[in-house]
Parts: C-alpha cells; sequence; structure tokens
C-alpha cells in the first residue's frame, strides 16, 4: 500500500490536541452513523476514546493528506495510524501497514 496521510480534525470538542505528540498510535474507525458525514471516520486512542476525526474537507487537511471520503474505501471498518507531527494548522498522520 502507498502511504496514506490524514490530518486530525475536531480535537476540541473533545479533549483538544495539547497532549497529542508525534509517535502516538492512533486507530481509525468508520462512523458511518455520523449525522453530519456518511463517511466519517473517528480517530481514537487508547485509553481514551475518540480525540476526533479524520479531516473530510479542503479546508482542513494538511499538506498530501487525503480526506476521509478518498480513504473511506480504501480501509475496512478499522485501521492504525501514527501521528507524524502536530502543527497548528493541523496533527498530520499516517496509516500504517497491519
Amino acid at each position: 500500500m502507498n502511504e496514506m496521510f490524514f490530518t486530525i480534525a475536531g480535537t476540541r470538542f473533545f479533549y483538544g490536541r495539547d497532549f497529542i505528540e508525534p509517535g502516538m498510535k492512533v486507530t481509525l474507525v468508520k462512523d458511518p452513523e455520523n449525522e453530519y458525514d456518511s463517511e466519517a471516520i473517528k480517530v481514537e486512542l487508547r485509553g481514551l476514546g475518540t480525540i476526533g476525526h479524520v479531516a473530510n474537507s479542503t479546508n482542513t487537511v494538511v499538506g498530501k493528506s487525503m480526506s476521509a471520503g478518498r480513504i473511506y474505501d480504501k480501509i475496512g471498518d478499522t485501521a492504525q495510524g501514527e501521528v507524524l507531527y502536530v502543527m497548528e494548522k493541523g496533527i498530520l498522520c499516517v496509516i500504517k501497514d497491519e
């Protein structure tokens, strides 16, 4: 699989982002019942649960990130990811091969 990058968005609605650091492992979980976006993908952290969602707008993706809509059909119900960079504009991550 080619590297697939994604941006974590919406952290302010959960626990914030001050604790997120490069190297952290995250789990992506499809959220088809999301009332705002049928292609929503939650980003979860062990011990906390949901910490945000995969960005799904050209205004919220960072760098070469793929939107949730572009990733949705390329992963199973869940996938593993890793935080690469925590920047002011967003948290850039990569999907890890399982």
